[in-house]
């Protein structure tokens, strides 16, 4: 709760009020970036910038990101329906309901990842039909769906739930192309909390072993024959804006990814650069260049972030600004492989001790801390709790899911990116260049584009 605490604290507090409030043109007046509707290339930068910030408060993951995603996610996909098809009941629902967030100030849950069942079949095909959340009743005043949704970051404490597809479908499949949002507490809906690595040391009590404090969760989401009335559907059997969802979604949070991630790197290289000082090693040339390596890897993964926000394309004719899709896979790209080299840099520095190091309860002992005092101390200015201190908080970041398996698994396996790269990516066009070089008569590209670049399924 600490942690997703700070996303509201942010819009008041000195140091993040810029960053957290934003004007929304839909209600007139400022609101939580968290709630905002990007209105150009310098709210996606702002969006970055702030994660990297509120990380340094938290030192986890603050849970209201993929909600965020999804509120824009649907105001682009609503809106296109709308300019491309003509119908603009989606588009009109989901003003209402933006209003309606933004108004109250609502936390979201984003809702993308099914259960999935059997990977190679498609959701109409699956031997367990609630595999992927699908309708299974329409009435007068709305729809009933079943299934679940898995790995949904901030669960149990939001005021809401967003609910979108997590692939593309085919007409077989329209049962299972649906969006919606419903409050947390309507009936039908059950939340399955995750276990997560260290969670059992912020319960002991204490103010060291469970460093930091404040630390994000992920929950299995059950909808057991829910109701949603139709104001709050914003899909409904329309397979072929499915893979729309998916695309826009994934790479609006695969950019954000360059902000968080960056944010709890600097908290690590912090660490083992203070426990470094506490060693006396940290003016020693070995030490010096792998901290450098952090940095470099660390501000690698934010700069790509920054380059799909300040690369920006407008998907709508009034607004709809989206990241661009090559720059946050490979934003996204580098955060599955960086935060791993970051930590295993930061272990070498830290020592074994970080594995192994005595718990609180023993360091409070009356008998044993004068003997850990004396042994656990490097530098003599520098108490030993100030060493345990920093290892715990290293421990408990380097090795946690917000930074480690989320960067992996986040916003899609590094293979969904490698997916996105290839065909974006425009070989023939990169060969024309080459083959012109190479004095094979070939004809230069015909567009001014620097970049050999096709365009996503999103913008054409």
């Amino acid at each position: 709760m600490k942690a997703f605490k700070a996303t509201f604290d942010a819009a008041f507090e000195e140091d993040t009020r810029g960053l957290a409030r934003a004007y929304s043109p839909f209600i007139g007046e400022e609101v939580n970036r968290f709630v905002h509707i990007h209105q150009g290339p310098e709210d996606l930068v702002a969006k970055v910038k702030l994660l990297r910030k509120l990380s340094h408060k938290v030192g986890t993951c603050f849970q209201r990101c993929v909600g965020w995603d999804a509120l824009n996610t649907l105001y682009i996909v609503t809106g296109k329906i709308a300019e491309r098809e003509g119908r603009k009941e989606y588009f009109n629902r989901f003003l209402e309901y933006l209003k309606y967030v933004q108004r109250r100030d609502l936390a979201l849950a984003g809702a993308m990842t099914d259960v999935k069942g059997v990977r190679t079949l498609r959701p109409s095909e699956q031997p367990n039909r609630d595999a992927y959340v699908h309708v299974v009743e329409e009435r007068a005043d709305g729809i009933v769906v079943r299934g679940a949704k898995a790995n949904i970051t901030g669960v149990a404490v939001v005021d809401e739930v967003v609910v979108m597809p997590t692939r593309a479908m085919t007409e077989k499949d329209a049962e299972y192309a649906v969006s919606f949002a419903i409050p947390l507490d309507t009936p039908g809906v059950k939340v399955v909390v995750g276990r997560q690595l260290n969670d059992a040391r912020r319960l002991e009590g204490g103010e060291i072993d469970g460093l930091p404090y404040a630390f994000n969760h992920e929950g299995l989401l059950i909808l057991d024959d829910v109701f949603v009335p139709w104001e709050r559907v914003f899909l409904y059997k329309d397979w072929r804006w499915a893979s729309q969802f998916v695309e826009i979604f994934s790479n609006y949070h695969r950019q954000g990814y360059a902000g968080c991630k960056s944010g709890l790197g600097d908290v690590i290289i912090g660490a083992s650069y203070g426990l470094a000082r506490r060693l006396g090693i940290a003016d020693k040339p070995h030490v010096q260049e792998k901290l450098t390596e952090m940095a470099f890897l660390n501000e690698a993964m934010y700069s790509a972030g920054l380059a799909a926000s300040w690369e920006a394309r407008k998907l709508l004719r009034d607004g709809g600004w989206w990241v661009n899709p090559m720059y946050a896979n490979i934003t996204k790209h580098l955060v599955a492989r960086f935060p791993y080299e970051i930590s295993r840099l930061a272990h070498d520095i830290a020592g074994g001790l970080l594995g192994t190091a005595p718990s609180e309860a023993d360091f409070r002992n009356p008998e044993l801390r004068p003997l850990l005092e004396k042994y656990l101390q490097g530098v003599p200015e520098f108490p030993a709790e100030e060493r345990l201190r920093l290892l715990r908080l290293l421990e408990n970041t380097s090795l946690s899911v917000a930074y480690l398996i989320e960067s992996v698994h986040g916003a899609g396996s590094p293979q969904a990116q490698r997916i996105s790269i290839q065909r974006i990516y425009d070989l023939q066009r990169a060969e024309a260049i080459a083959s012109r070089l190479a004095g094979l008569k070939a004809e230069a590209p015909a567009d001014a584009k620097a970049e050999p670049h096709r365009p996503a399924e999103a913008e054409r």
